[in-house]
């Protein structure tokens, strides 16, 4: 079997680092993180103009046509450049509500004429809930909220979990809230009897979940193959006691577990997509896997690469705490590592009581 990225996948990750190479440099990215945070609308409508935010919608719909795995391409390209601009929480967005048969607002988002953003919660614990189409309660820091035109919301029922739709209208949009990660904007979604329409049940909602844990994996997987990279450069340039600091043992084994995390990475984030393009029956397996091996191994390649850079790295002038920090938040978005190993334990369990293999 072939586990290689097609030619048309890679001339799409091609085209998608050649745009972010001139649209989200250093440069611009900080130019939106010395502002506090926000969207880099230059960027966001060269994605809309390149058909991004309709990479999975069928061609017949006026989309690429595309599916899961070209989507964890761009994604990961945008974790490489960190990108500001709210193109994974317009999609799954999009997602949510292409399922939900709300053909009105799905149109409006693939096509860039709104942004969309997805309030998770892990239900049973507090947060959002909701009773006769009504919200109360806060959600979990929302990635692009005060951008957001419209939001896709879980919330408790009493009887599982469910999706709302909430409008986000003019005047009603969410304050911008202080964060590390400055390469987003933030919010809390804060509910007082909020009117919402239900647009999915438990399973929408495993879905969604399916869909966003495999896809921040791969905004992971871009963050830290940058980072790795970074730190190999800096290993090959730094010279101390005549010798460039790549050479010493110590540095070479840090270099050598950072690839071993990425390529790990690599392989369970797109297992990911792949299983969720091809409605295969793991997919939930799939998707909980990536988040657990990603979320762990990029804080072991953040740590690495901030040990390797030495006093530098952790300086506001270097690029990577900008990684770092993302980095933290995807671990936790969509249910950090933790969350996910109880899920994977409750999926596989049936098998094991069954004498079914796990694989």
């Amino acid at each position: 079997m072939d586990f290689e990225l097609s030619d048309d996948q890679l001339a799409l990750r091609d085209g998608a680092r050649e745009l972010l190479d001139g649209l989200a440099d250093p440069t611009r990215v900080r130019t939106v993180v010395d502002a506090g945070g926000g969207v880099d609308h230059g960027l966001w409508k060269a994605m809309v103009e390149q058909g991004w935010t309709a990479v999975d919608v069928p061609e017949e719909r006026g989309g690429l046509g595309l599916g899961a795995v070209e989507v964890a391409v761009l994604v990961e390209e945008i974790g490489r450049h960190v990108a500001p601009a709210p193109f994974l929480s317009t999609l799954l967005a999009l997602g949510a509500l292409t399922r939900a048969g709300r053909e009105e607002w799905a149109a409006r988002l693939a096509g860039g004429d709104a942004i969309g953003c997805v309030a998770w919660t892990r239900t049973g614990h507090g947060g959002v809930r909701a009773e006769r189409d009504r919200l109360t309660g806060r959600s979990d820091p929302v990635p692009f909220a005060p951008s957001a035109d419209v939001a896709v919301v879980t919330a408790d029922t009493g009887e599982g979990p469910a999706l709302f739709l909430v409008e986000l209208g003019e005047g009603e949009q969410p304050r911008r809230e202080p964060a590390m990660d400055l390469t987003r904007e933030l919010a809390w979604l804060r509910f007082d009897e909020t009117p919402a329409e239900r647009v999915g049940g438990s399973e929408d909602v495993e879905a969604l979940l399916d869909c966003g844990a495999a896809f921040t994996s791969a905004e992971m997987l871009g963050g830290a193959a940058r980072a790795m990279e970074m730190a190999v450069d800096y290993a090959k340039d730094r010279v101390q006691f005549g010798r460039p600091i790549g050479s010493f043992q110590a540095v070479k084994h840090r270099c050598a577990d950072m690839l071993v995390d990425v390529e790990g990475m690599r392989s369970s984030a797109y297992w990911a997509a792949w299983c969720i393009g091809a409605g295969h029956e793991d997919a939930s397996v799939a998707a909980s896997t990536a988040k657990i091996w990603c979320s762990d191994a990029s804080k072991r390649v953040m740590a690495s690469a901030l040990q390797v850079h030495g006093g530098i790295g952790f300086t506001w002038e270097h690029d990577l705490h900008l990684f770092l920090k993302r980095a933290q938040l995807d671990q936790v978005s969509f249910g950090d590592a933790a969350y996910h190993r109880q899920r994977l334990a409750d999926l596989l369990r049936p098998r094991v009581e069954t004498g079914r293999s796990v694989i």
